[in-house]
């Protein structure tokens, strides 16, 4: 029964999030006129259902990527999978593909699934991927992609407003359609990533160990890489690069609830929907009546934490 109260409280916080996030903001529709109205269904209720859709996401492709690497200092944004998604989102709109439905999300998920494949084979040492290159890596793609968008939005001015959306990572401009998609690549993904939760546990125990009972290592791994990079890339596609949300969260969750994947994975969604209105509310009041791209917000908490956590791996490597 405490489990259940426990989702229960976790979806009343949702809940009042949500109103605030749909009453607050540059325009005061306290007294829902018409104009009001159509502010809050056409504009802040899908805003608010995205922050949802992304939250859960990121948060739970982030607790997927630590299992995977077996390290907490893993997520799609420090191992530069969503810059990777949002380079192909910048070709693809620089390319004109922005007009089709599937256009940008497809090229970012390519772009995103190279990335992953490229990080992997340079921190393979041997048979085991090496914890410090895999994020030096990480860190590197990270600064060429940046470098690469920022050549690609000076040559391209015309599409260079389109270009800095994604590079900041805002929740402005979304549709119900947009929310749709995102949330069908949520939904799909996490049931595959839940079903291979046992297999995420074995391969913290480590490869070998895992391989000892009847667990293809390298399948899962990259059955969950894939997955995983699918579902980022749909919400880099959509909303931007949001960074240290798929960090912050699993960990901390895992910090509450202990290791097993089974119990990381369902409350990694409500920490990450928690954390994205939160971080939502902050950039459309912080500034009102203009608005801050939430990647902001979400960078200027989640860099530090990085930090934390780094210094945290020092001290037991020294002692």
């Amino acid at each position: 029964m405490k489990k259940t109260y426990f989702f229960i409280i976790l979806t009343g916080i949702i809940l009042v999030l949500c109103f605030f996030a749909c009453i607050f903001g540059s325009v005061d529709i306290s007294e829902l006129t018409s104009a009001d109205k159509y502010i809050l269904y056409n504009i802040r209720l899908p805003r608010v259902l995205m922050c949802i859709v992304a939250g859960a996401t990121l948060a739970v492709c982030g607790g997927a990527y630590q299992a995977v690497f077996k390290n907490p200092l893993s997520d799609p944004y420090i191992l530069g999978v969503s810059s990777g998604a949002s380079l192909g989102a910048s070709f693809a709109i620089v390319l004109g593909l922005d007009t089709l439905i599937i256009g940008v999300p497809l090229i970012a998920f390519v772009f995103a699934l190279l990335t992953v494949a490229l990080i992997m084979k340079l921190s393979r040492v041997g048979n085991r991927m090496h914890t410090t290159t895999l994020i030096l890596a990480g860190i590197s793609f990270n600064f060429l992609f940046s470098a690469i968008i920022s050549l690609i939005m000076f040559i391209d001015r015309e599409d260079m407003h389109k270009i800095y959306f994604w590079t900041m990572g805002s929740l402005s401009g979304i549709k119900y359609s947009d929310v749709i998609i995102v949330a069908f690549f949520t939904v799909l993904g996490y049931i595959m990533l839940r079903m291979l939760a046992k297999r995420m546990n074995a391969l913290l125990l480590g490869d070998i160990s895992a391989q000892s009972i009847g667990i293809d290592v390298e399948k899962t791994k990259k059955s969950i890489l894939i997955v995983s990079t699918l579902m980022t890339s749909a919400v880099v596609s959509y909303c931007g690069v949001i960074g240290f949300v798929g960090l912050i969260v699993p960990h901390i969750i895992r910090l509450i609830v202990g290791g097993d994947n089974r119990k990381i994975l369902p409350y990694s969604v409500f920490g990450g929907i928690i954390f994205m209105l939160l971080a939502d509310i902050l950039a459309r009041t912080l500034a009102s009546p203009n608005e801050l791209p939430i990647g902001t917000i979400t960078s200027i908490v989640g860099a530090p934490f990085f930090i934390y956590l780094l210094y945290n791996a020092k001290q037991k490597l020294h002692f």
